[in-house]
């Protein structure tokens, strides 16, 4: 039995109680209205899970990958026909830009006044 007390009405579910919520749900002979009665959530709200679990967007977080980074800086002329390899240990590149290569050859160069933001929406729909 949970006593809810105060201003708040609602539960907040943590991550693992909701995937161990659904995993009841795809058990033989399981029943969505006993198991949502059972939580005393509503049926509705077991469906939406079920739905997000299915989909992708509820389950947890994919560990953290780390890229290979080469640092380039452009010559002179800046006609971008040629790139020197520098160490990463050398500092930044001149102009402060970055190049961003993705597996499928996609290639992106940005500026350091680019903001976070505007750099995650191009990133996004490049993954697409």
């Amino acid at each position: 039995m949970e006593i809810i007390t105060g201003v708040e009405r609602r539960r907040r579910w943590r991550l693992e109680e909701k995937l161990r919520i659904v995993a009841e749900t795809e058990q033989p002979g399981s029943g969505i209205a006993e198991i949502a009665r059972r939580y005393a959530i509503s049926r509705g709200l077991l469906w939406n899970w079920r739905s997000q679990v299915r989909r992708g967007a509820l389950g947890p977080e994919p560990p953290a990958v780390f890229l290979p980074v080469r640092t380039i800086s452009e010559p002179a002329g800046g006609n971008g026909t040629r790139h020197v390899e520098r160490s990463s240990a050398s500092g930044p590149a001149s102009g402060g830009k970055i190049e961003i290569t993705l597996p499928d050859g996609t290639s992106v160069k940005v500026g350091h006044d680019v903001g976070l933001a505007t750099l995650r929406r191009v990133m996004t729909v490049l993954r697409r």
